[in-house]
């Protein structure tokens, strides 16, 4: 009767194709797993994943009732199974290995690969992975009438899809791979020319073994001549005898793939280019294997890639390296909250994991998400609203804030220990989803948090687009105004949204100017000595952020701005100010600045802050009475605003280098005298436009800008036409757009749209309230340049700081206050 119920719904059952995306390792709502006690329900019409909780949800909004059922259970360990113990090597290797992982500096995953290898192999430290039982079931919803599989009983048509859903590799884990291959392969030179040489040779489906010993695991298939010989042998022993690599050493036949690797899927075989020492692409690899009569439609997957591989031994070390960073730290195994049990989000060397905990946890803790499930599309994998409700919900519901393993084999309990490991989550589909639309965050290379906190705000504001009340970006957001002042007295008002406070870092208001002077005669004395100097003496200089933030609203000169009153260029008074206050304050120090050379560096300075800050001084006050605002400028005279003359010191400096007089001119009239970067940027990518030695015309910098690109900088809550200005100014580049609009160039802002209000300016879209704030999470930098480091979080929870150090969690006694890249701010609400 069971099984006629399953026969009636076999039109819901599809067997997937190559080409299908097949979740089996995570809810797509929520992050059960099929470790956890319900196990995962795999839709067999969707290949769609979820737990226990929520498969009645998705049959009911899709009516599929046919699922696989997948649980995994733990093995027993043996009692006596017999303990590796590390030799002094592994273990020296182990605190050498840490302490390269905590600088992390320019790291590479070839070197992520090396510094693993010794985990859990012979002579290294045993990691006692537990093992699991892996069962299956047919289920049919809304009774859970269950078949067990596999059976012979069920229909041929099940049977298939269950199995090609088993065979199939996860989307969850090609998701992550992808990651780490965004930087996408190069075409094999000698793919489209390779000759073949018609030996006679066949490969077998199966039975593989190196011509030269007896390895029958990691063979390469060499595609000139058939030859299947093993693969290189690593520094730890493992791998292959280097029969390959030997091999074409002695013919020079340039490519090979890895047996196992092949599928029908023919993109992810793992094919590797001798002569430039690299993994490629072969666009012709299906015609290559056919001459050796290999049917790749038919070959199923029994090795990893080499990537995949080197992902497998990426394990989690222990946190010393941080302790540095934050001086005092307790391990913290359970805070009672999940929010504060962030595992690791974006891998290892992903700049902004824990800048991400940090913003998560302030934007989930807004109440906007409750209406997620109701508003899902059908794949809720690709929506980033039920991505950040699935988010949400794991994170604040506790669910997943407990040890990994509670109890002994016998099924006692077991009291949690300090080295206990817990799970956690790993939002990785919320990393997909807010990653594909950004062609940086979508791999694994260095990465800057504050691009990322502007990204992420933009994608969520751009999804709520309509519907501000479920924004939770909003309650960033603020307004600001500047004043500017010409010569005659009358005045402009330019206003814009930010979600961050960008703060420059004034060093010539350093506190401990004495001690800075001791220090650099003391380090003159070593040098001269040839002697270097510890951590422990370096002497940084300190600036109180209550000088930086005077800094933003301090009066400051602007060159070129043009009068409409005094009908000419002039100097300009400007000043700055908050229309309003937001809920979260976001503050950016501006750590990385350019030196000589234009070489990114970052300023080792402290930032002495308080807990609480009072920045009531700094709201705007709008037209004041008796002011006069600058009448509005006629068509001349707007074009004769807009028009931009080469800065002589910017075209001086690139004469002196060499370049052509009439060149230099150009550079800098295109690039609205931005700076000599900026201006040598667009020479050396103009040099042989067809009419770089035309005279300049009168309209000179009137360059059209990419559409798109306007569009995003408006996202970010400037006006359209100062968007314009700024790309046209940094040749089409977000960042530097950014950049530009922050720090105006001797251009000025004389096209910013001028405001005739009076009094104190209030946008009533934005949220306001008074000027205090409490400190409740920093962002700090550990490294020399934009280019390299790592990032770590600090959250201010329940009366105590807690730091985030990739999925290590900890209480800290002394968090470097001083040291923030980012900091961020509570409004207090009386």
């Amino acid at each position: 009767m069971e099984m006629e119920l399953l026969r009636t719904n076999l039109s819901k059952v599809r067997i997937p194709e190559p080409t299908n995306r097949i979740y089996k390792q995570e809810c797509c709502i929520s992050f059960d797993t099929p470790k956890s006690e319900g196990g995962l329900f795999v839709d067999m019409n969707t290949f769609l994943a979820f737990g226990k909780d929520y498969v009645g949800w998705n049959f009911e909004k899709t009516g599929n009732p046919v699922y696989l059922h997948i649980k995994q259970t733990k093995k027993p360990i043996p009692e006596d199974r017999p303990l590796k113990k590390p030799t002094l090597l592994a273990i020296a290797l182990g605190f050498l290995l840490e302490f390269l992982r905590f600088l992390r500096f320019c790291l590479c995953f070839w070197f992520n690969f090396a510094q693993h290898s010794c985990i859990g192999v012979d002579g290294g430290f045993d990691n006692q992975e537990l093992e699991y039982d892996e069962t299956y079931n047919i289920v049919i919803l809304p009774d859970y009438a269950t078949f067990p599989f596999p059976s012979v009983a069920l229909p041929e048509k099940v049977r298939l899809a269950v199995d090609a859903i088993l065979i199939a590799e996860g989307a969850e884990r090609k998701e992550q791979v992808a990651s780490w291959t965004a930087d996408k392969k190069q075409t094999s030179e000698y793919a489209l020319t390779l000759k073949q040489i018609d030996n006679g040779v066949i490969v077998p489906p199966s039975g593989w073994k190196c011509a030269k010993c007896d390895k029958t695991d990691n063979l390469w298939l060499n595609l000139t001549d058939g030859m299947i010989l093993c693969g290189r042998k690593l520094w730890d022993g493992s791998g292959g005898n280097n029969h390959a690599i030997d091999h074409y050493n002695e013919t020079r036949y340039p490519l090979a793939v890895k047996l196992g690797t092949i599928t029908s899927d023919l993109e992810g075989a793992d094919v590797f280019s001798y002569p430039e020492d690299e993994s490629v692409t072969d666009p012709l690899l299906a015609e290559h294997l056919a001459f050796f009569g290999i049917d790749f439609s038919s070959l199923k997957k029994t090795e990893m890639t080499q990537l995949k591989k080197n992902l497998t031994r990426i394990p989690t070390l222990t946190g010393t390296g941080f302790k540095k960073v934050d001086r005092t730290l307790n391990h913290l195994l359970d805070l009672g909250t999940q929010d504060l049990l962030i595992s690791l989000l974006f891998g290892c060397n992903h700049a902004s994991c824990l800048f991400n905990s940090f913003i998560l946890f302030t934007v989930l803790h807004e109440p906007k998400f409750e209406n997620g499930f109701d508003i899902a599309p059908a794949d809720p994998t690709v929506d980033l609203n039920m991505q950040l409700t699935k988010l949400a919900n794991g994170l604040l519901s506790g669910k997943y804030s407990v040890p990994a393993v509670q109890n002994d084999d016998a099924g006692n309990a077991v009291d949690s220990s300090q080295n206990a490991k817990q799970e956690g989550i790993r939002p990785r589909m919320f990393k997909a989803v807010i990653a594909a639309s950004h062609p940086e965050f979508s791999t694994m290379r260095q990465q800057d948090a504050l691009e990322f906190f502007l990204h992420l705000i933009d994608q969520v504001e751009r999804i709520n687009a309509g519907r501000p009340e479920l924004d939770p970006g909003r309650s960033f957001k603020f307004g600001i105004e500047e004043r500017l002042q010409c010569p005659s007295g009358k005045v402009a008002y330019n206003r814009r949204h930010d979600y961050i406070l960008s703060l420059t870092i004034p060093l010539e208001k350093v506190t401990n100017k004495k001690e800075l002077e001791e220090f650099n005669k003391f380090k003159a004395q070593k040098e001269a000595d040839g002697m270097e100097i510890s951590s422990d003496e370096i002497v940084r200089p300190r600036v109180p952020l209550s000088d930086c933030l005077n800094i933003f609203s301090a009066p400051e000169e602007l060159q070129g701005f043009y009068s409409t009153a005094l009908k000419g260029k002039t100097t300009a008074i400007k000043t700055a100010g908050l229309t309003s206050f937001p809920d979260y304050l976001v503050l950016h120090m501006r750590k990385f600045v350019m030196e000589a050379g234009w070489v990114p560096k970052k300023l080792d300075v402290y930032v002495d802050v308080d807990d609480v800050i009072d920045i009531s001084h700094m709201r705007s006050k709008g037209l004041q009475p008796g002011e006069e605002l600058l009448p509005e400028g006629g068509p001349g005279e707007q074009e004769e605003s807009n028009k931009v003359l080469p800065n002589e010191d910017i075209v001086s400096q690139l004469a002196s280098m060499g370049f052509n007089q009439l060149h230099c001119q150009k550079a800098a009239i295109n690039t609205s005298n931005a700076g000599v970067e900026e201006a040598m940027n667009w020479l050396l990518s103009h040099m042989d436009d067809p009419d770089i030695d035309a005279p300049i015309q009168k309209d000179a910098g009137g360059n059209e800008v990419d559409p798109s690109k306007v569009a995003t900088l408006v996202s970010f809550g400037f006006e359209e036409e100062i968007a314009r200005k700024a790309l046209k100014a940094s040749g089409g580049d977000i960042e530097k757009a950014t950049d530009w609009i922050f720090n105006p160039p001797a251009s000025g802002p004389s096209d910013m749209d001028a405001t005739s209000s009076s009094g104190p300016a209030v946008d009533a879209t934005l949220p306001d309230g008074d000027g205090k704030y409490r400190l409740i999470g920093l962002v700090s930098h550990i490294g020399t340049s934009t280019q390299c480091g790592h990032y770590v979080a600090h959250v201010y929870k329940e009366g105590r700081w807690v730091i985030f150090n990739d999925d290590k969690v900890g209480v800290s006694k002394n968090p470097p206050k001083d040291m923030a890249y980012l900091y961020f701010y509570e409004r207090i609400r009386n």
